[in-house]
């Protein structure tokens, strides 16, 4: 704290410069007045840490002043202080926003813990709020074509209510994109966001991962455990892949949606849960209705609102704006200088229809900055393919095949540590010498 700046607003001196004499030997830098009109004044000009504000003032009073403060320093924690504490005083300025309400005479003890504290939840909202905008930077939508524009609209709209919604398109379209957007824009964004795989986890253990168990409930359920459910508990729950959840674990999570009620697995009490409930699907659902693997009820649950996330080879005029976004991260990921794109190469990458969508897009293009060795990429170095990964399967012998899988690789992870030979070495848990020799029989460019 000893970088830490406290305001002193009290129209007793003796408070005051009793006050400052404590922080002052905590290495605090005080600042002190003693009316509301000078604390504003002060205000206009630096921010301190923390506030310690009068309420009986002359002129405008503390509450007046604190009404006033809380619009140009939100984050600013503001004690406030009194004579004649009572409760209607102290429910009213925290109603204003004050942090905390302290009695005189005051406890100096009290005093300074409840700065410290208050200086430490502010950090943390601060810190709580960079983090939500690094999310919703990671989690923009990126496009400008008539499609995505669209679709950013109706996820406005549709994340302001608590409506189920069902999210449709091929696989790597961008359907948790979506999910992860109507839970950021909500009024849930910040309680959890959980989301569940179904096709991920074994028919046998999904009940247990949605719901809970309690402890000896079946063979290697050893201790109690919550489910998604009970963690997405005034959040938001996202059921990717639902189209592939068994018809039993459907029912199950039908009463759910119809009751808000659910019981643990091997329990017996009920409880309840407020969440708002996405799913995701590849699957064309009415089809899976009418084979009988897709309960017709609880499709009729979750498409409340559905939501159609185009194909990127039906909004190719995106593709130029994915291509810079991914070179950014990519360029910050590997702490690289971002990669040159030539006109020509973009032509090639807009005409390929990307059965994979987006995720195929990023991985391509994740592959040609890492294993491009110019300062920029031309058409003579795309290849693509409908399975285009590294195409191993090419090589003649398996030596050509294993030598081509190890340049991959060393150029990959030496790139993932900034082209540090001896923390590369570390992580391959070879000796850098070996490494060295890799590198130079392998004529890979370090820069």
């Amino acid at each position: 704290m000893s970088d830490a700046t406290v305001l002193i607003v009290d129209d007793e001196k003796g408070i005051r410069e009793t006050l400052s004499e404590i922080f002052e030997d905590e290495n605090f830098k005080v600042l002190s007045t003693s009316t509301g009109e000078k604390a504003l004044e002060i205000l206009s000009r630096q921010t301190p840490d923390v506030m310690f504000l009068d309420i009986w003032l002359p002129g405008i009073d503390g509450i007046e002043t604190l009404e006033e403060i809380v619009k140009i320093h939100p984050h600013l924690p503001v004690i406030m202080i009194s004579g004649h504490g009572k409760i209607e005083q102290a429910v009213k300025a925290t109603k204003a926003g004050a942090y905390d309400f302290l009695e005189k005479p005051l406890s100096l003890e009290r005093v300074l813990l409840t700065a410290k504290r208050a200086i430490e939840r502010k950090d943390l909202e601060l810190q709580n709020e960079l983090l939500k905008r690094d999310l919703t930077k990671k989690w923009r939508m990126i496009g400008d074509s008539k499609a995505i524009v669209e679709l950013r609209e109706k996820i406005f709209i549709a994340a302001k209510s608590n409506a189920r919604v069902l999210i449709m398109g091929e696989s790597g379209v961008g359907k948790e994109l979506v999910s992860r957007n109507l839970h950021l824009l909500s009024d849930r964004s910040n309680k959890p966001f959980v989301e569940v795989n179904c096709a991920a986890i074994p028919q046998e253990l999904i009940e247990s991962e949605l719901f809970g168990h309690e402890k000896g409930s079946f063979t290697g359920a050893f201790e109690k455990k919550k489910g998604k459910f009970e963690l997405a508990h005034e959040g938001t729950l996202f059921l990717d892949e639902i189209g592939d959840m068994s018809l039993t674990t459907q029912t199950k999570v039908l009463r759910v949606i119809e009751t808000q009620e659910f019981q643990k697995v091997g329990g017996s009490k009920n409880i309840k849960v407020d969440t708002k409930i996405l799913a995701a699907t590849n699957k064309d659902l009415r089809v899976e209705v009418k084979e009988g693997t897709f309960r017709e009820d609880l499709f009729f649950r979750l498409n409340v609102i559905p939501f159609i996330v185009p194909p990127l080879r039906e909004r190719r005029e995106d593709i130029p704006l994915l291509i810079d976004h991914f070179m950014g991260l990519f360029a910050a990921e590997y702490g690289k200088p971002s990669v040159l794109i030539e006109p020509d190469a973009v032509r090639v990458l807009q005409s390929y229809d990307w059965p994979g969508n987006v995720r195929e897009l990023k991985n391509t293009m994740e592959r040609l900055f890492i294993m491009t060795m110019s300062d920029k990429i031309t058409s003579k170095d795309i290849s693509l393919t409908e399975n285009d990964t590294t195409d191993y399967f090419s090589l003649s012998t398996l030596k050509e095949a294993r030598d081509k899988f190890e340049k991959d690789f060393i150029t990959k992870k030496l790139m993932e540590f900034r082209w540090n030979v001896s923390k590369t070495a570390e992580a391959l848990q070879i000796e850098r010498s070996n490494l060295h020799r890799k590198i130079k029989g392998y004529a890979i460019e370090i820069p």
